[in-house]
């Protein structure tokens, strides 16, 4: 075996799994509310874009396999933590946002003089039939169109990114946002939704990894981690371009996610370059709809014996339903969901990583952490925690709980029963 020729192609693997339109959306946005700000943004949105995503799936070296993740909380909190990780990003926020993206920046560029509303439903109709009729036919098409598209927006995004560099698109202004440049940007990061994605993708690449007969854990280590720094490479060139980009658009105000990402192709590709870059993310999330429609598929399935082929229908008409609501609806709506589901799964990776035994210190930890993102989400003012004014305020409660709980010991008693 070609070592060095098999960890180029795991690493164009992982950057392929990690690379959506979602990568696509939110960096230009980041730049955009951030301004002159960008580099400290974009250092957070690295963070959780990449460091976290590599991590999750440098957990599975440890672990094995889903059903492994959080079971030293507890079987039933495991298959919870699973379900609600399917759930965003499947039906609730990530299949919808494939819709809801197709439509902003695929179709409603190419009728802009028609109903939105109208033009919406349509769009979804087409869409998830078309992701029903392709997950129901086990078709090939999705990884031909990936293979192709990956490419090709790639090479768009090359283009953008020179023409905008050596161009003039305007001057970074003030920061819009309140509070650390840093910490938005790692929340922004959040909404790429890698990280809870590469808890899912871990299983397939260790599967993959012992295929090929590399099962000794410390191997896939050196596997992965090299693996990693390419698709590192890749991301972040996206991420920093895309970033720096939008802060040089930071004058223009009223932009939505999808328009600040198609007003910088227009800006440096024109009308044309714009529809086509819009049509090629279309169809890139296509092949991300059939994806996760399968995989939610096959897990809601499984735990509640509903046929493979209902299932797969249901998800497909709720996502078409919401989609409709708008791109920027349905990112509203996941934000209190990430800010509690994302700290949890930081905390499980590291847990996982660091081979931690005690499974009382799974329990405690995630306990805290559960009960500090719960009330962040709900608002609660957590302003006397450290580092909670820097949107952080989880680290330091989970932190003690991990050093608190270390000290407990779980030990099984057995009663012999004298006679």
């Amino acid at each position: 075996m070609n070592k060095k020729k098999e960890i180029l192609i795991l690493g164009f693997a992982l950057f392929s799994m990690f690379f959506g339109a979602g990568n696509l959306l939110f960096p230009p946005s980041v730049g955009l509310a951030v301004g002159e700000e960008w580099f400290q943004a974009g250092l957070g949105f690295f963070l959780t874009g990449i460091g976290l995503p590599l991590l999750g799936i440098l957990a599975f070296t440890k672990v094995g396999s889903l059903d492994e993740f959080a079971n030293k909380v507890s079987n039933k909190f495991n298959v919870f933590y699973s379900t609600i990780l399917i759930l965003v990003i499947g039906p609730l926020f990530a299949i919808p946002r494939t819709g809801s993206t197709t439509f902003e920046m695929g179709v409603l560029p190419l009728f802009p003089n028609s109903n939105p509303t109208i033009i919406a439903v349509i769009t979804s109709l087409i869409f998830f039939g078309i992701t029903l009729f392709l997950v129901l036919n086990e078709s090939s098409i999705t990884d031909i169109l990936g293979k192709f598209l990956t490419p090709v927006i790639l090479l768009i995004l090359s283009l953008i990114t020179i023409l905008g560099i050596t161009g003039d698109l305007g001057t970074p202004v003030a920061s819009t946002i309140d509070g650390n440049p840093l910490s938005f940007g790692f929340i922004s990061g959040y909404q790429t939704m890698d990280a809870l994605a590469s808890v899912l993708f871990g299983v397939i690449i260790i599967r993959g990894l012992e295929g090929k007969g590399i099962t000794d854990k410390n191997e896939q280590k050196s596997f992965l981690s090299n693996a990693g720094f390419i698709a590192a490479i890749g991301l972040g060139f996206i991420y920093l371009s895309l970033i720096y980009l939008g802060a040089q658009i930071s004058s223009i105000t009223g932009l939505t996610t999808a328009q600040t990402t198609l007003t910088l192709a227009q800006m440096t590709l024109g009308n044309v370059g714009k529809v086509a870059f819009g049509v090629c993310v279309a169809a890139a999330c296509l092949t991300t709809s059939v994806g996760l429609v399968a995989l939610a598929s096959e897990w809601f399935s499984k735990l509640t014996k509903i046929s493979y082929t209902k299932m797969a229908i249901g998800i497909s008409i709720f996502s078409g339903v919401l989609s409709v609501a708008g791109l920027d609806y349905i990112i509203s709506l996941s934000v209190p969901v990430l800010v509690i589901l994302y700290p949890i799964t930081i905390v499980l990776i590291l847990l996982n990583i660091f081979e931690i035994k005690n499974h009382i210190t799974f329990k405690v930890v995630v306990a805290v952490t559960l009960a500090i993102s719960i009330a962040e989400a709900l608002k609660i003012n957590l302003d006397f925690i450290p580092l909670a004014k820097a949107g952080f305020p989880w680290i330091v409660p989970a932190i003690l709980a991990f050093i608190g709980s270390s000290f407990i010991k779980f030990e099984k008693i057995s009663l012999k029963k004298t006679i």
